[in-house]
């Protein structure tokens, strides 16, 4: 097999014009070089050098190895470097998949973070809610990805609890999930309101994931929640509230960037919470631009 440095003494010897002179170039003994090119001849089948008194010249053979050679040597010059500049976070890049209230409220300061400590570090963003945030991690569209779940209630389904199986979990924080309802509402100076006294109250609810939740915990209270409007957008949820047109339950993130007008917010009971987390696979959690992401991420929830 011809290795690299092969072909590093080829190179040398093809410009100093004897093996003492490439052994001094490359900071080795005669012996080294003459042994290496021993080498590289009995792989290439044939002689690359003819030796003449004290002149070495390429053969035929030689210089098209020579001419291969320098474009070799260059390429994995290039490559290595590029593998420096990655692992020393200088370079590289990582894609981050996360949900909307994420990326309205950690993302941004993880980001900037990012940029401030690796400028030559290129993050993506793409939206996407569980399970399908997780599925794009899995596909490998991406190294990061935010995503949530909720504590597990009597009925729901067994699979979701296995959607994080076989991936690197890093906890991000405890999600409090509050209840708005329209200014003006009974509940709305409460100091704490039971979801069971919603039952009778139009529901507007927010992505799929959440809708489902929802009617768990409802149902769990002994009501079915009557869903007038539905929307993964929070702040259309808390402008649909805020219209009188009906109670919503959403998490303390999605509330964070939206000022929730004509709404209000009241803790519930019994407190229901959710999990966030930053997920990756276990092989990428040891790339260096992975885990400067994931780090970002934590401080920026802490």
């Amino acid at each position: 097999m011809i290795e690299a440095r092969h072909l590093r003494v080829l190179r040398a010897v093809a410009a100093t014009g004897s093996f003492s002179a490439a052994a001094r170039e490359l900071g080795c003994t005669q012996p080294a070089v003459s042994q290496q090119m021993r080498a590289l001849e009995q792989y290439a089948s044939t002689p690359l050098l003819l030796r003449t008194g004290r002149e070495t010249r390429l053969t035929q053979a030689g210089e098209a190895l020579l001419r291969h050679a320098s474009g070799i040597l260059a390429g994995l010059a290039a490559a290595e470097e590029e593998v420096a500049a990655i692992a020393g976070l200088r370079a590289g890049r990582v894609r981050l998949v996360s949900f909307p209230s994420g990326s309205s409220t950690l993302v941004p300061a993880a980001l900037a973070a990012m940029r401030a400590a690796h400028p030559g570090v290129r993050v993506s963003l793409v939206e996407a809610e569980p399970p399908r945030s997780v599925e794009l991690l899995r596909a490998g569209d991406c190294e990061v990805a935010l995503a949530f779940r909720y504590p597990e209630v009597r009925g729901a389904d067994p699979a979701a609890r296995a959607e994080w199986d076989g991936l690197a979990v890093r906890p991000l924080l405890t999600d409090r999930l509050v209840g708005v309802v329209p200014e003006g509402h009974r509940f709305a100076g409460a100091g704490r309101v039971g979801i069971a006294e919603l039952a009778g109250e139009p529901w507007i609810a927010g992505c799929p994931r959440c809708r489902s939740h929802l009617v768990e915990i409802c149902e769990s209270t002994g009501f079915t929640p009557r869903i007038d409007f539905a929307t993964d957008d929070y702040p259309a949820v808390i402008g649909l509230v805020g219209a009188g047109l009906g109670v919503a339950v959403l998490p303390g993130l999605a509330l964070a960037s939206v000022r929730p007008k004509g709404a209000v917010t009241v803790p519930l009971e019994p407190a229901v919470q959710r999990e966030v987390v930053a997920l990756t696979l276990p092989d990428l959690e040891r790339v260096p631009v992975v885990g400067a992401m994931l780090d970002q991420l934590a401080a920026a929830a802490a």
